[in-house]
């Protein structure tokens, strides 16, 4: 069961990274972004993208709870 858990967890890790990676392509030379993107709202597959991203992030929050959950059974 930790194994499969812990499978599940780098799988997760690498394709947030992946999305991460994909947002950031778009936006701006800059450190923290364009300043002119800063206030844009977000439409299409960027929209979808970043509801992919919160949805990564707070399964990836589950699983880790579970997996800490797990060390102490």
């Amino acid at each position: 069961m930790d194994t499969t858990i812990n499978i599940v967890m780098i799988f997760i890790s690498l394709l947030l990274i992946a999305v991460i990676l994909m947002q950031v392509k778009g936006q701006g030379t800059a450190l923290f972004g364009a300043a002119e993107s800063s206030f844009r709202t977000r439409r299409g597959i960027e929209l979808a993208l970043f509801r992919f991203t919160i949805a990564l992030v707070a399964i990836f929050i589950v699983v880790s709870i579970i997996s800490a959950s797990s060390w102490f059974d």
